[in-house]
């Protein structure tokens, strides 16, 4: 390069750099840049509110979405980014960062192909995954990749690559022991929170099992939520088993942003499914998995012959990875146990463990079935023994004490927080409980504030086959602010039906 071109080089470079400041705005997962509207970057650029910018901060880059600013937030030579952009960058406050456009994402083009009718390559689901961990795909482009994944489906090997691309582009862990223990539940069951107890079961029984849970969770159980890998080991190590967020260990991380589009979407792709599951069992070690399929009419899996094919699916992509799964087919017809939301959930888990009368009876009976099903995969139980040796070790307070060695060692028990504002929902009728719509209970308790809200939720207070009296409580809400009570008993009042009850 002669000096004159290195003369401009160098001043374009002055010229397009930024100043970060650091506005704390949450975007949850996705990239934002904040820059002003009338910024000289902006204008030299062409940049447009939303378009697509690359954001440099020396070794580092990412791809973040514009959002342009026409206050003094941001002062002349200013920009900030979304918490998202903060962490993927890892930039500081006063950090130069340049921007400028960034190059086209030829991985669009497979997804294309695919909208048309066409089957990914290992290659291409590759280079999809790693732009997609990356940020390179836009909230739109996420939902083409989550729809054509639904809508043309993945075949056996479409949903190896997926599996196997969504392994390599995050951490795994290995571990100088074996068996290694896992069990994971497809959702879509409120309530459904039975791993602390499981954990406790096998971890006490000298199996290990390092769980990681695909949402934060409020329990005793310390740091569960912030928890990184250096630390999960070392309670592993020490007690054979942990409870930790999966976000928080960037184990297969494409599938917290996938899942967040599906949610958003209300759309469920088998393959997608399959390939979330089997990666984050994969990526963190697991030599051996129970899978828990509930199936009920608002359940994810609606029917028996659905559970069968998504189970074949589960087992033959593990199997792929070289780990023995079981499949264990639940009662989806209802939620688990009486809390819906985290704190309320941990009450259950607690009752559970201690061995209160109170105790949800559901929730102890599957939990100990799960852990069952995983003392008989390790080799701790003999065939058809497994549920009598958990229940034991739960009933004799073995689980007990072993799920607080497990709290010690991650931070310190701590007991689940209460909601200031609650509201009992009364029966309009007299007669039995005839359904519960798992989706809308769930609903009502996202509309209360959890899981955000550690406090709120649904506590119910019948299940099916309960009698009540007209006037009787089905369930209450626990918010955290009067405004999110209000939402919540909205969308009650328009689903009176969302617990039926029928002539006694």
């Amino acid at each position: 390069m002669n000096e004159a071109a290195s003369h401009a080089e160098n001043v374009r470079d002055r010229h397009h750099t930024l100043r970060l400041r650091r506005l704390g705005i949450d975007t949850h997962q996705e990239p934002v840049i904040y820059m002003r509207s009338d910024c000289h970057v902006c204008r030299a650029e062409g940049f447009t509110a939303h378009a697509r910018v690359q954001v440099m901060n020396g070794g580092h880059s990412i791809v973040a979405t514009l959002n342009q600013i026409k206050s003094d937030l941001l002062k002349d030579g200013e920009a900030s980014l979304s918490e998202a952009g903060w962490r993927l960058l890892g930039a500081r406050e006063g950090d130069p960062i340049a921007v400028s456009h960034p190059s086209p994402v030829s991985s669009l083009g497979r997804l294309r192909a695919k909208v048309y009718g066409q089957r990914f390559k290992d290659n291409e689901l590759a280079e999809i995954v790693r732009d997609v961990v990356a940020g390179r795909y836009t909230d739109i482009e996420l939902s083409s990749f989550v729809t054509a994944c639904a809508a043309r489906g993945l075949d056996k090997g479409e949903t190896v690559g997926l599996t196997r691309a969504m392994i390599d582009a995050g951490e795994s862990l290995r571990w100088d022991r074996s068996p290694v223990v896992d069990k994971h539940s497809v959702g879509g069951l409120p309530g459904n929170r039975t791993t602390p107890i499981v954990v406790a079961i096998v971890a006490a029984c000298g199996l290990t099992m390092p769980k990681t849970s695909s949402r934060a969770i409020t329990s005793p159980a310390g740091t569960a939520d912030t928890m990184d890998i250096p630390s999960m080991r070392r309670v592993v190590e020490r007690e054979s088993g942990c409870v930790v967020w999966g976000g928080a260990v960037r184990l297969s991380p494409a599938d917290e942003v996938l899942i967040r589009i599906e949610r958003a979407l209300d759309v469920d792709s088998e393959g997608q499914l399959v390939a979330s599951v089997i990666s984050k069992k994969v990526a963190a070690g697991s030599t051996h998995l129970v899978l828990d399929l509930p199936v009920g009419p608002t359940a994810k899996v609606r029917s028996q012959e659905a559970a069968e094919v998504l189970a074949r699916s589960l087992v033959g992509t593990a199997a792929a990875f070289g780990v023995h799964a079981r499949v264990v087919v639940s009662d989806g017809q209802q939620p688990v146990g009486r809390g819906i939301g985290p704190a309320l959930e941990a009450r259950d888990i607690l009752a559970v463990l201690t061995g209160r009368p109170d105790a949800p009876s559901d929730l102890r009976t599957h939990a100990v079935v799960l852990a069952g099903a995983l003392l008989e995969l390790g080799g701790v139980a003999a065939p058809g023994s497994g549920d009598a040796h958990a229940l034991s070790v739960l009933s004799d307070g073995s689980a007990w004490n072993k799920f607080q060695r497990i709290c010690e060692a991650q931070g310190g028990m701590r007991v689940p927080p209460s909601a200031d504002h609650r509201r009992e929902i009364p029966s309009s009728a007299s007669g039995r409980v005839t359904a519960i719509d798992n989706r809308r209970i769930a609903r009502i308790a996202k509309l209360s504030g959890a899981p955000e809200a550690k406090a709120a939720g649904v506590e119910l207070h019948v299940h099916v086959g309960d009698h009540v009296r007209a006037g009787g409580p089905l369930y209450s809400i626990h918010a955290e602010s009067p405004g999110e009570l209000v939402y919540a008993l909205d969308y009650a009042t328009a689903n009176q039906d969302v617990i039926a009850v029928g002539d006694a």
